[in-house]
């Protein structure tokens, strides 16, 4: 398993590196492959699948690691925040020959920790992070979570915040932030975090825009303690409390 981080080389892991350079079989959703080099590819056996192919990714991976090669199913980010690496592990443990297959994971540069590089210091106390997307969880699960990370006043990153079939849920989730926050707080969109078409948008809660996301934009919701600083986002770790910063 190799997370492939935000998409820009300069951010691939040398690990992850290294892992795709050795693999003889590269796996995976068709446009994460494509963040992976020619260069790299070239030579390899590669088994691309779209949307909503992920088992059938994970069969392809273990069938072929199985057969005695040597693969790597990539995941964007990290392969463990909302990627393969579980389905994959789910599925291997449920095989009868899983002690014959050696399995690792290989970190990678959550699509969180992009977006909050460009939003500028945004996490730096407690935060939730909750995906949007009903398609394997149920909207009233998804809903309890939200309420309940937002009264506990952590700083909320929501990946998947919208797509063509789902245009409602984040500006629910917006609706009820501001049952939690002042109008003021800081919301921080990024889209495209560190690949082509790139976009990042700071506003207030009271103004935040749920149209303007889509499925490749992480959203950023500041905790009560969150401000601007320098144009930036900014949740305070506490230090101003205990030592004289000026």
């Amino acid at each position: 398993m190799v997370g492939l981080g935000p998409g820009d080389a300069d951010l691939l892991a040398p690990l992850a590196a290294e892992a795709l350079a050795a693999a003889e079989v590269l796996v995976g959703y068709t446009p994460y492959l494509e963040l992976v080099s020619a260069a790299v590819r070239a030579g390899k056996e590669v088994v691309a699948t779209g949307m909503t192919g992920e088992v059938e990714r994970c069969r392809a991976a273990l069938e072929a690691a199985a057969a005695g090669k040597r693969v790597v199913l990539v995941s964007s980010g990290d392969a463990g925040v909302y990627g393969m690496a579980g389905l994959a592990l789910e599925m291997l443990d449920a095989r009868e020959d899983a002690a014959a297959i050696t399995f690792s994971v290989v970190p990678g540069i959550p699509a969180v920790c992009a977006a909050a590089a460009l939003l500028g210091a945004p996490l730096t106390q407690d935060f939730a992070v909750v995906s949007l997307s009903d398609l394997l969880t149920p909207w009233p699960a998804i809903a309890r979570r939200l309420e309940a990370a937002l009264a506990a006043d952590f700083v909320l990153a929501l990946y998947n915040p919208r797509s063509r079939r789902r245009v409602g849920h984040l500006a629910e989730a917006l609706a009820a932030a501001r049952h939690h926050r002042a109008p003021e707080t800081p919301v921080g969109m990024v889209k495209n975090a560190f690949r082509p078409g790139q976009a990042v948008r700071l506003t207030r809660l009271d103004e935040a825009d749920p149209d303007w996301a889509d499925m490749l934009t992480l959203v950023v919701i500041g905790a009560s303690a969150s401000r601007l600083a320098g144009g930036r986002m900014l949740t305070p770790r506490g230090y101003a409390g205990k030592y004289v910063l000026a």
